[in-house]
């Protein structure tokens, strides 16, 4: 596998009539974004793209240079393998760093007043790991549970990357709504829960996830492993109509009963400048425990 060690930095160079421009490390990617319907800024930057991802006829990448097959990216503290890929991802998700920080507010917070570092953390469907390597670097303990060995294989290797491969990070290939139940069972418990569920996926043994149909009760049996006293709960997702109140209402159903505060808003990605619009790129909400009440 080519895999390039350069590491630089990711940014936002500009967006419009349905695309969005990003620098990946060394490389310009320019990728859709259908809700970019303002016109680009940055006119002369869009033919200095390396490789432009399109879902005319099919999906499929037109690269005008030659790429690694992946390389090196680091963004909001983490370093990231990213790389195209057949979905037209890379890897990396940047509008999640703002949520990043909070998590280790809060989790910073919660070990200056305890006294330890051995927060439980619950990172669901977490993909390529950005979060989870947020929390295990403040020395919180960390379930990284996705339903792909190669991804799970790839947040392996961005642990690596960030010399956090003897962190306290537990990787599961399952079922979430499955492994949920287990927990249960076993009388689990975590101080902080994150999940950023697709609008559709399949699990490990091909079971059928609908975000519309699911997220409600997935909440419910997220709050059924919550410690007595919980630091967090966070939903993030990327599925066009629902909204920052819809996920708020959602979180505040499913945490009837505990004192806590809840805000909610768009995922956006970073402007690189104060030329460049930022783009929302999903929602999130987040219900944070009464020690804790803040906004992500």
């Amino acid at each position: 596998m080519q895999t390039s060690g350069t590491s630089q930095n990711y940014s936002l160079i500009d967006s419009g009539r349905g695309r969005k421009l990003e620098r990946f490390g060394p490389y310009l990617i320019d990728r859709p974004c259908a809700c970019a319907i303002w016109a680009p800024k940055r006119a002369a930057e869009w033919p200095k793209a390396d490789a432009v991802f399109s879902r005319e006829g099919g999906s499929h990448w037109d690269f005008r240079r030659d790429l690694p097959e992946a390389w090196q990216m680091e963004f909001g503290g983490l370093k990231f393998r990213v790389g195209p890929t057949a979905f037209g991802h890379m890897g990396a998700f940047p509008e999640h760093a703002h949520c990043w920080a909070w998590m280790q507010e809060r989790l910073r917070s919660w070990q200056a007043r305890a006294g330890r570092r051995d927060a439980q953390v619950l990172n669901l469907f977490a993909y390529s790991g950005g979060a989870t390597l947020a929390v295990a670097q403040t020395g919180a303990a960390v379930c990284h549970l996705d339903a792909s060995p190669k991804i799970v294989e790839r947040a392996k290797e961005n642990a690596r990357l960030n010399g956090l491969e003897q962190a306290p990070i537990r990787y599961i290939v399952d079922d979430v709504r499955k492994f949920l139940g287990r927990e249960r069972r076993r009388e689990r418990r975590y101080e902080g829960i994150i999940l950023d569920p697709p609008s559709f996926g399949r699990g490990s043994k091909q079971e059928v996830f609908k975000i519309e149909d699911d997220l409600p009760g997935l909440l419910e049996q997220c709050r059924d492993i919550l410690a007595p006293e919980p630091l967090f709960l966070l939903v993030t997702c990327h599925t066009p109509g629902l909204t920052p109140l819809g996920l708020g209402n959602l979180l505040d159903q499913a945490m009837a009963g505990f004192t806590g505060a809840i805000d909610a808003g768009e995922l956006a990605l970073p402007p690189d400048d104060a030329q460049t619009r930022p783009v929302p790129s999903g929602a999130f909400a987040g219900w944070t425990g009464r020690h804790d009440a803040g906004s992500p």
